[in-house]
């Protein structure tokens, strides 16, 4: 039996099929276990069933480390050495929850209770989703759309190609969004439940990924999915049910990653927490293990008139002293990276010391840059204790929102046209230029100051959306990892700068640490390989598994 389904056919739970191998005349029906013969048989059924779909969202991670923006830990994946696997964690649940969506999708087809097929969209729209979580990482795959016996030849279904994969996500969105209710229609109770605004916004995700991907790639389909990547975005523009959260005035970006950010009217989706029945220990990790912003993403905020540092006429302070270079950017830059001085009430930067002053022992020192998004300021959970009730952490993760939206159509309107008017310009990124009050882009700002159109719109997304897990999707679909990637990680400047007389930093092996210019070198000798790195390996179990069977499961090139 294909491995994918080995955990998915045999013992399938809550709702797995009591079946035998006997044929009687006898309608056999298990009096201690919930089957099919008596399950599906109310809209509380089905919406018990979707329920489980939730369980695989995304949890607070450290994703972007496998990109050029953060940095913890060499990581295999950013720094080229990934090895295949036998087993993929991504691949084996996909395909667990993919089955669980199939059920829902079968047993709801032929209602017509509206309640039942809203159930069974959400299963469309889960499918859809873990569909893109293999499509981003490995290309084509399988596609499975029943569920499937032991003994069905469809165990071994071939990939398919990476536009019939992305075709069927954009399908199962088009169709569960027709099915889903609007945000604002939402009971209180549903409130985190899959919407139509999701659904669309997801669609707009996938469709330019696929876009761009294909269009630096020179193949056929570009057009197709940039067409649609642009409608979707718009469709959530104009529904009006989404705006960016302004709740916390000057500081609504910093904000919104935290407790007063929770079901604002920018959430479309999100994996949701409640104290002392789901929590997450996130700031701990982050104090503890690090999740480092890097020079290159440190370097991309604009100063405060919206120039580039390196610009003619730029503003910027240099990197002479602690906080040289934090003075007059980007307001996001200060409230994603903590100003060394910073008072907090965090249990690691009390407010009695100076808080990122590096001299304590457990402190991670690998690019000098510590992490002030996602930092609560809760003073309950922040003083409980490291790790003594991570379940006080109760801020949710956001998956979908409405800036991603706004970004998706800058840019989607941009690739496909290769330009992109001022009135489309103020209908999305300068909305959220005006949340943190930065300049205005346009296209006579560009041309006067010689940048260029493309770039600001890629720094504006990375801004925006930094550390929060799309950086290695958006290298990987413009093609320019194979120029990222292999770049050395570095950090804060030490040569001629304050930071040389500060502590672990004045020590000799910081100072023999760094580059030509003086820059903190965190991690040297990363490679990627063009030809094979922009997709990861399949797990070479479910490889062997098919050829030991006669069958086919092709691996990604290189691999």
């Amino acid at each position: 039996m294909k491995l994918i389904y080995r955990y998915i056919i045999l013992g399938l739970g809550l709702f797995t099929v009591m079946g035998s191998s006997c044929k009687r005349d006898l309608n056999l029906v298990s009096q201690d276990s919930i089957t099919d013969s008596t399950f599906w048989k109310t809209a509380g059924d089905f919406k018990l069933a979707a329920n489980n779909l939730y369980n695989g969202l995304d949890r607070f991670g450290f994703e972007d480390t496998e990109s050029d923006i953060a940095f913890n830990f060499p990581n295999s994946v950013s720094n080229g050495n990934l090895q295949p696997a036998e087993t993929s964690s991504q691949w084996s649940s996909s395909y667990g929850y993919i089955r669980s969506a199939n059920n829902i999708i079968e047993k709801g087809a032929a209602s017509e209770d509206a309640d039942i097929k809203r159930y069974v969209a959400e299963a469309k729209f889960f499918r859809a989703w873990y569909y893109w979580k293999l499509l981003r990482i490995y290309g084509g795959v399988p596609l499975i759309t029943k569920v499937l016996s032991a003994d069905d030849p469809a165990l071994f279904t071939p990939r398919s190609g990476r536009g019939e994969t992305a075709d069927l996500i954009l399908k199962d969105l088009d169709e569960a969004q027709h099915d889903l209710p609007a945000q604002p229609d939402l009971s209180s109770s549903d409130i985190g439940r899959i919407t139509k605004g999701a659904a669309l916004a997801l669609a707009a995700r996938v469709a330019l990924f696929e876009g761009t991907w294909e269009k630096f790639r020179g193949e056929a389909g570009a057009a197709k999915y940039l067409d649609a990547a642009v409608t979707a975005s718009q469709a959530v523009i104009n529904s009006g049910a989404y705006t960016l959260y302004t709740g916390s005035g000057a500081q609504s970006y910093r904000y919104l990653f935290l407790e007063a950010g929770d079901d604002s009217h920018e959430t479309i989706l999100d994996r949701r927490y409640a104290r002392n029945i789901l929590g997450h220990d996130m700031p701990y990790q982050y104090d503890g293990t690090g999740y480092n912003p890097t020079r290159k993403m440190v370097d991309l905020y604009l100063d405060k008139n919206g120039l580039p540092i390196t610009a003619a006429g730029s503003v910027f302070h240099g990197y002479s002293t602690f906080s040289s270079e934090f003075q007059d950017r980007d307001p996001r830059m200060t409230m994603t990276m903590i100003i060394p001085g910073t008072l907090t009430n965090r249990v690691f930067f009390p407010v009695t010391k100076v808080a990122n002053w590096p001299d304590k022992p457990q402190r991670n020192f690998n690019t000098g840059y510590i992490l002030y998004k996602y930092m609560s300021e809760d003073p309950v959970a922040n003083n409980s204790g490291q790790l003594g009730d991570a379940s006080l952490f109760d801020y949710d993760r956001h998956l979908i929102r409405y800036a991603e939206v706004l970004l998706i159509y800058a840019e989607a309107v941009y690739e496909k046209n290769g330009s992109i008017s001022d009135n489309d310009l103020a209908l999305s990124i300068n909305k959220l230029r005006d949340r943190v009050n930065m300049p205005h882009l346009t296209n006579a700002f560009v041309t006067a100051n010689g940048l260029n159109m493309r770039t600001e719109i890629r720094r504006e997304r990375t801004v925006e959306l930094t550390l929060e897990g799309f950086r290695y999707d958006d290298i990987r679909r413009w093609k320019t990892a194979e120029t990222e990637l292999p770049q050395d990680v570095k950090g804060i400047k030490i040569t001629g700068t304050e930071w040389a007389t500060r502590a672990p930093y004045s020590d000799p092996s910081y100072q023999n640490k760094v580059d030509a210019n003086g820059f903190l070198i965190a991690e040297t000798s990363r490679k990627f390989d063009p030809n094979k790195d922009y997709l990861q390996p399949l797990p070479t179990r479910e490889v062997a598994f098919y050829s030991a069977n006669g069958k086919t499961l092709e691996q990604n090139p290189g691999w």
